[in-house]
């Protein structure tokens, strides 16, 4: 029997050679998009928004460090609330949990509205010690005035910095992490500032109106380009994330390629993937070679010989540390944003998700990704075979745990550069 399903599928598409790594625009539904793979692009991009903003600047982030870019955001920030413009920052309490509390007093003194999402003090006080701290605001957005906004999956925060100085050798081998993000300008920006604002409105316990129900069943458009946006979280003033996916999985008939930084589906989400599969989809997933969290990515393993078995194409990036969360089904729809395919994303925590129907963002996201396969190693059955009992046995364990692995990394970001991102 051949142990190597390489050898009976399909070749692989042509590989780019260029690294697609700066800035690439294009325009979608007369929205102008601007597709950012790396960090240090994306934060001179925002810097650049920040400073010509003559309005507001409302900040929503999972983490928010006090390194070379949060600082140099942060002062943009400051500069901006002194002109008298409506300054807002959001941030999780435990993902920037590191970040010290003179960082966000700096901003507030100089006029800048801060709040900590869901914090400690905030659990104490409303008697709800565990549901406060086990739901986390792991959305990623920037509203600038009424023309700009950004959405994906990066934070404020240098990835090239070893943020809790242990385990510097490990953390030096996936510098440059590799990620998704958007500016929009247009119109639909003013979508995105309503979710921000309906999430600060929700974070200041004030009320906020009920998604209706075609929203919180994630029907998709027909259109021939749209894009979509889906605040998802628990409840009817959100939709599920895993409805989202659902919805783009069931409707895939030829093709489906995942680039996920931490890759544990679960229920409906994983069922869609198997049945995709026996309608004859080619599914191909792209995984970081090396996690930030290792035990996420031993009970990912653990999945490898299922998804193997049912020919599935599985790559692991090499080197730099794969963050982004990308979906792109039949070349013609993605889905971008903050959730990753885990218990936590798809049903305990704030995420915000963008659903985009067209080619042309579809044929540039395939194109990046292509590009992480071609400095990924390729996964086979006969090396998921020789892994070691123990190391089976391990990879086992965690995947019994995958409910609460990722909640167990949230809540240590405080003490271990191993924060959710």
């Amino acid at each position: 029997m051949n142990l190597d399903p390489a050898s009976q599928s399909n070749p692989p598409d042509p590989l780019p050679e260029i690294d697609p790594a700066l800035a690439r625009r294009i325009v979608v539904a007369d929205q102008e998009l601007t597709i950012f793979v790396e960090s240090p692009t994306l934060i001179e991009a925002v810097l650049e928004d920040i400073r010509a903003a003559r309005a507001r600047v409302w900040v929503e982030t999972y983490i928010f460090l006090n390194d070379a870019a949060g600082d140099a955001v942060a002062l943009a920030l400051q500069e901006r609330a002194s002109a008298g413009l409506d300054v807002r920052v959001l941030y999780d309490a435990v993902g920037s949990g590191t970040t010290p509390a003179t960082f966000f007093r700096r901003m507030r003194s100089a006029g800048v509205q801060v709040h900590a999402f869901h914090s400690l003090w905030e659990a104490l006080w409303r008697f709800s010690f565990f549901r406060v701290l086990n739901r986390r605001n792991h959305r990623k957005l920037l509203v600038i005035d009424d023309r700009v906004a950004y959405f994906g999956g990066m934070n404020l925060v240098d990835p090239g910095r070893n943020v809790g100085g242990g385990r510097r050798q490990r953390r030096a081998e996936s510098l440059g992490w590799r990620d998704i993000h958007i500016r929009l300008c247009g119109a639909q920006q003013g979508e995105i500032a309503e979710s921000f604002d309906r999430s600060w409105r929700r974070a200041h316990h004030l009320p906020i109106a009920w998604r209706p129900r075609p929203y919180r069943q994630a029907q998709l458009a027909k259109d021939e380009e749209a894009i979509q946006f889906f605040d998802c979280g628990p409840g009817p003033k959100y939709t599920r994330a895993w409805r989202v996916f659902s919805r783009v999985l069931r409707n895939a008939r030829r093709n489906i390629t995942l680039s996920m930084a931490y890759f544990l589906p679960f229920g409906r989400v994983l069922r869609d993937l198997l049945k995709a599969h026996r309608r004859g989809v080619l599914i191909r997933v792209v995984l970081p070679g090396a996690s930030d969290v290792p035990l996420v990515q031993s009970a990912t393993r653990h999945l490898y010989m299922k998804l193997l078995r049912r020919r599935f194409h599985i790559f692991e990036r090499q080197r730099n540390m794969l963050h982004s969360k990308v979906l792109v089904a039949d070349d013609d729809r993605s889905i971008v944003g903050s959730c990753n395919l885990d218990a936590r994303s798809l049903r305990i925590n704030l995420e915000f998700l963008a659903v985009i129907h067209s080619r042309v963002l579809a044929r540039l996201l395939s194109e990046i990704i292509r590009y992480e396969i071609a400095h990924s190693r390729r996964i086979t059955m006969r090396e998921c075979l020789e892994r070691s009992r123990w190391r089976r046995l391990l990879d086992r364990s965690a995947w019994a745990c995958r409910m609460t692995t990722r909640n167990s990394r949230s809540t240590s970001s405080s003490t271990t550069t191993s924060t959710a991102r």
